[in-house]
């Protein structure tokens, strides 16, 4: 028997609570008994985004809250500039192409935080951009962008927003976005809210919302006036996904009784000891600067195959981690630390680390990178 071990940055861990209120019969998604609920979640999530505007919740993956971001806010032919530093900044170009926009790109080398200075001359160099593209943590790479910076050069422009895909940072990072100024933010199930995969959920700023009115792309599922109507009934424009939602309640629950403050110190904490561990057995991290508190991806040693590792953490020890995506597919292998992760999840990992790496002929000394770890977990 093989005891499983959900380190990946997506899916990952459910909590006990949530997996116990899903598992209640369920309830019909347009009865009384679901407006309570739709209404609780409505207001969590506000708390949780920061913002005094409503969060639509859609039945999708993260990506169709991406798709929802396009068409809903933008025509064809608009200019947008994306911030490719990954997989992830790469699909923000595809989804604008499948719209129509015309995309500019600031392509910046994997592992490295866009320049703020490019993003500030692309803006004066360009008037007619409309919307900035970017992640929060590009999961890819393990890099956290300065979102708030961006948003500071953004929202001096009344015809231009910011579009923050926040799907593998939200809970794991501050992100304050009505302090801030973004003006679209995207969040997951599957990652630091610590569900099942199967909802997006979308804040959308007062100034997005003017774009939405003058928006001419083609929509139908992701229909955004459509779903803020539902919400403030307590409903969503189409069939609920109940036990989600139900199951969301609960995580928010345990994030409040923690506090915000206290969860982004937790992701802090233990994505900082990741980090230091695996430097400690000679690795080195993918990401150059400004690394995401959700996800460290380490540089495979020489004449190792990251893959393999990804796949020995797996079948060896029955730690699902991530390999490498795209360009960096085999060169690099990723860790989670994302969601209801916390000391001994970082123990766990560093550990199997130590053990595949051993087993494929990588000198190791035991315990070196998991003693570190210990340390700086109770400090």
């Amino acid at each position: 028997m093989i005891k499983r071990y959900l380190l990946a940055p997506g899916p990952t861990p459910v909590p006990s609570e949530a997996l116990l209120a899903m598992a209640m019969p369920i309830i019909h998604h347009r009865s009384p008994d679901f407006l309570p609920v739709l209404d609780a979640a409505k207001k969590g999530l506000q708390w949780l985004f920061q913002t005094k505007n409503d969060v639509l919740i859609l039945c999708s993956s993260g990506t169709g809250g991406m798709v929802g971001s396009v068409n809903n806010f933008f025509s064809p032919g608009d200019r947008a500039l994306v911030i490719n530093a990954g997989n992830f900044g790469e699909r923000w170009t595809k989804i604008a192409h499948a719209y129509g926009l015309e995309v500019r790109e600031i392509k910046q080398e994997w592992g490295y935080t866009v320049k703020l200075d490019d993003v500030e001359k692309a803006l004066k160099d360009d008037p007619s951009i409309k919307g900035v593209f970017v992640q929060a943590t590009e999961t890819s790479t393990g890099v956290y962008h300065d979102i708030e910076t961006l948003a500071s050069l953004v929202k001096k422009y009344e015809d231009k927003i910011l579009i923050v895909d926040a799907i593998s940072a939200l809970v794991a990072h501050d992100l304050k976005m009505d302090e801030w100024g973004i003006d679209v933010m995207i969040g997951g199930s599957q990652k630091g809210l610590m569900l099942p995969p199967g909802l997006a959920f979308v804040g959308i700023s007062d100034k997005a919302w003017r774009f939405a009115d003058r928006a001419k792309c083609p929509r139908f599922y992701f229909n955004f006036k459509k779903e803020r109507e539902s919400l403030a009934k307590n409903q969503t424009n189409f069939t609920s996904p109940v036990t989600l939602i139900i199951g969301l309640n609960e995580c928010l629950k345990l994030l409040q009784k923690e506090g915000l403050e206290n969860a982004f110190e937790r992701h802090r904490r233990i994505a900082n000891a990741t980090r230091e561990a695996v430097k400690a057995l000679g690795l080195r991290l993918f990401s150059q600067e400004s690394s995401s508190n959700s996800v460290t991806a380490v540089i495979a040693p020489d004449g190792l195959d990251g893959q393999e590792i990804y796949k020995n953490l797996r079948v060896k020890y029955g730690i699902t981690a991530a390999g490498g995506q795209g360009q960096a597919k085999g060169k690099i292998f990723r860790v989670a630390h994302l969601g209801y992760a916390d000391t001994f999840d970082v123990i766990t990992a560093i550990a199997g680390v130590e053990m595949v790496l051993k087993s494929m002929g990588y000198p190791v000394k035991f315990g070196s990178g998991v003693a570190v770890a210990e340390e700086l977990l109770m400090q």
